[in-house]
This record gives structure tokens, sequence and C-alpha cells, in this order.
């Protein structure tokens, strides 16, 4: 099997140093649930706990720390908890990068009676320091929409668009964003009727500029990739189908928390605070290499080890409840390895060692790497 999930403290992980390639997790929020354990700490208590557990799990990473958090509100009043802990971090020396954030439909009436619903969490992400040793900043993006010189651009006194060449609006329209003919067999029209590039990249370059300090120009060509960045802002996305069932699970707020019905498996609302797959998918494909490890400190139903397991990708998760372990080993016991993927996953070249791991097997694969 691929996947390890065992009992174990997310601030004390039997693994050796910089043994797995993602950390991908969300602790406890403050004192918003006890977990069954009595789990209670608030504010600066929080925050002390949470550096000391992030710390543990920069050691046994040597890619991207990556912690999906959030802080709370009472008596109106935000705790700032997720910016406590960035700024305690910095202080003790951990990379940070700039946090991403996570949006979705809020929990009606979180914003009280005079503020706003509460729609995003942030997502604290460290690392040792340098580049990532592996990434794929593009892989949840898409094709750019237009090619430079498209269709982004002010117009004219005369309201000509600056970048129209001369084209006259009907032949404008037979072109797609990188200047092929809709006939030339390189396009293709969208649901919504755009015509867009079939998978073409642009053969030209744009010429651009940055500024320098002094206020010059530095100019430099710029040629688009086949994937636009997808940005910091990962949204939860709703088919129609989906915004249904949410609003007929209006009353169940955990649900309705994290997107209600479409959080990938049922069995996550076994547990109290679970987030959707594709969150994980995000962090999983841009962040672990294809056949590395990913390790979530606060296991869960197994959200993160399905989706690494899917995508081809091995998975060691604690927990320190016996009953999340049982019900995280349900989950996996459900998933074909790489079966997300189109082909078997690619070797990797990121020196992860290799696991073939029996999830009844007590022993960590780690401890003698």
């Amino acid at each position: 099997m691929s996947y390890l999930i065992e009992e174990g403290d997310a601030a004390n992980l039997p693994l050796d140093d910089k043994s797995v390639d993602l950390v991908f997790c969300s602790p406890p929020y403050e004192a918003a649930r006890t977990y069954g354990i009595d789990f209670k700490l608030r504010g600066q208590d929080w925050v002390d706990w949470a550096v000391k557990c992030f710390l543990e799990h920069l050691r046994v990473c040597r890619g991207l720390v990556a912690w999906v958090i959030e802080g709370q509100t009472r008596k109106f009043r935000w705790s700032a908890t997720p910016a406590l802990f960035m700024a305690d971090l910095h202080r003790a020396g951990v990379r940070l990068r700039k946090p991403p954030v996570f949006h979705r439909i809020g929990i009606p009436g979180s914003g009280g009676p005079d503020w706003l619903r509460n729609d995003y969490e942030f997502i604290v992400c460290g690392t040792n320091g340098g580049k990532l040793p592996w990434s794929d900043n593009t892989v949840m993006g898409h094709p750019p929409k237009w090619a430079p010189g498209g269709e982004m651009s002010n117009r004219h006194a005369d309201g000509k668009r600056k970048n129209s060449r001369d084209k006259s609006d009907t032949r404008a329209a037979r072109l797609n964003q990188w200047g092929h003919s809709i006939n030339s067999g390189a396009t293709v029209v969208d649901e919504s009727g755009v015509v867009r590039s079939e998978g073409k990249r642009p053969s030209h370059k744009a010429w651009t500029a940055n500024r320098r300090a002094d206020g010059t120009m530095e100019p430099w060509d710029y040629v688009p990739p086949a994937k636009a960045n997808p940005g910091n802002a990962i949204k939860q996305a709703y088919t129609s189908d989906e915004v249904a069932a949410l609003l007929s699970e209006a009353g169940d707020t955990t649900h309705h928390n994290v997107g209600g019905g479409v959080m990938g498996d049922r069995l996550c609302h076994e547990n109290e605070a679970p987030f959707p797959e594709s969150l994980a998918e995000f962090f999983v494909r841009s962040f672990c290499p294809p056949g590395g490890i990913v390790c979530d400190p606060f296991s869960g139903s197994g959200t993160t080890a399905a989706v690494a397991n899917k995508w081809g990708q091995h998975a060691i998760g604690f927990d320190i409840r016996a009953s999340q372990i049982e019900l995280a080993h349900r989950r996996l016991a459900k998933i074909t390895f790489g079966e997300a993927l189109t082909q078997p996953p690619p070797e990797s070249d990121s020196n992860s060692p290799s696991l073939a791991l029996d999830p009844t097997d007590t022993t960590l694969p780690l401890e003698a790497a």
C-alpha cells in the first residue's frame, strides 16, 4: 500500500529530517471545537502551540509546509491569531511565502449583525529557505485567455481599439486569442461561445518592461505560458447541482461551512472540520513531485492522504485520536493508487524515498531513511 496512517502528536513527529516533500494540513482553530480531547487553546496560547508544531513540520519537510487556519470572532472582536501566528513564525526565522486564501461560501450569519460574512481562510505557507525543490505552479491554472496584443486594450479617441491593427470587426471576431483563424483547426469554441486556442502556444513574443528602483524602464520579452498561474485565491467551485445540494443542507453548519455535499467523500463528515478534496488537490499537485510523499500531521478523515494517493503520491498521516485513524483507513481503502491519472505517475526526480506501505504495519517507513 502507498499510505501510512497512525496515532501521533503533530508537535513530535516520528520522522527523519527532510523526509517528506509536502506538509499540508488544517490544525484545530483555537477553541472552536474540543475534538473530544478537551482542546481549549485560545489567543497567544494557541499561537505558541501552533508555532511549535509548525517548526516541527518544517524539520521533517524538504519542501513546502502549508496550514489552513482561521481565528475566532467573539464579542465583536477578531482574535487575529492567523496574523499573530505568522508574525511569530517570521520572528522565529521561518521563510514565509505570501499566504494564499481559501475562498468558499461562508456560514450564513458568520459576520454577525454588523459585519461581513466570512468567505475565506488563510493558508499559512513556509519553507526552510530558498527556491522550492519542486513545484508546478501552473498545473492548476488554465490557458491564458488572451495573447499579447489581444483583447485587453484601451481605445483611441475614435473608439477603435489600439490593438485592432485595422482589422474589421467581422475578421477580428473570426480569430482566436493567438491570431489563428477559426477555420485553421487551431481553435475551439467553448460553451459560452468564446473562441479559444486549441492548446496552441503563440509563436511570437510581446515587448514589455519592468520599472527599476530609479524609475527607469527595463525592457524584456514576454512569452505567454501554456497555462496561466492560477493565483493565490483558491476558490471552491460549485456546479448547479452542487449549489442545489448546498442550499438543501443550509441547516447543517458543518456541511455548509465547507461546501455541503461537495467534499469528495461522505466519510469526511464523520470528522468535525473537514475541508474539500479540491483544496488538498491544489497543493498536492502544485507542490509535491510525482511519486513524492505528502504528510498531514492533523490527518482527521484522511482527505489529504486520499487526494495524494489518487494523484500518485504517497501519504503519511497522524492524528491524536484513534477514531480518526480508523476513519481514515476506511476512506483510503476505497482508493486505487493513481486513479486520477490517465497514465502511471512518472518517476520523481526529487530523491524521494520509495514507499511500499502496509496500513496495518506499525513500523514507520522513514525511521532509517
